[in-house]
């Protein structure tokens, strides 16, 4: 199974977000912010150390449910490696934004 990378989406569709067979850039972008509206909430009584450990295992823990039982990927070293590069790239690109 070839997985996609995370950039590998189109920038907006018309189509509702249920009927994209891959969530389009813009919805993808304005749900991701949800989650960091969340945190930056949870964020008042929570260090943002802890909350950045509790975002990322929830990532994996979820990661791991898509890959097992979505994607159903019988090597789950491969699946492992596609994910930890995606993660990389992803920090890097927000590591070097000027207005972060």
């Amino acid at each position: 199974m070839e997985l996609r990378k995370w950039h590998e989406r189109p920038e907006s569709s018309t189509e509702k977000i249920k009927d994209q067979k891959v969530l389009d850039g813009k919805n993808f972008l304005k749900l991701a912010d949800h989650f960091i509206s969340f945190a930056n909430t949870k964020n008042k009584t929570i260090k943002s150390t802890d909350l950045n450990y509790i975002m990322l295992y929830a990532a994996a823990r979820y990661s791991a449910h898509v890959g097992k039982n979505v994607l159903e990927t019988d090597n789950h070293e491969d699946y492992v490696k596609h994910m930890s590069e995606q993660f990389i790239d992803m920090i890097r690109e927000h590591l070097a934004d000027p207005n972060l």
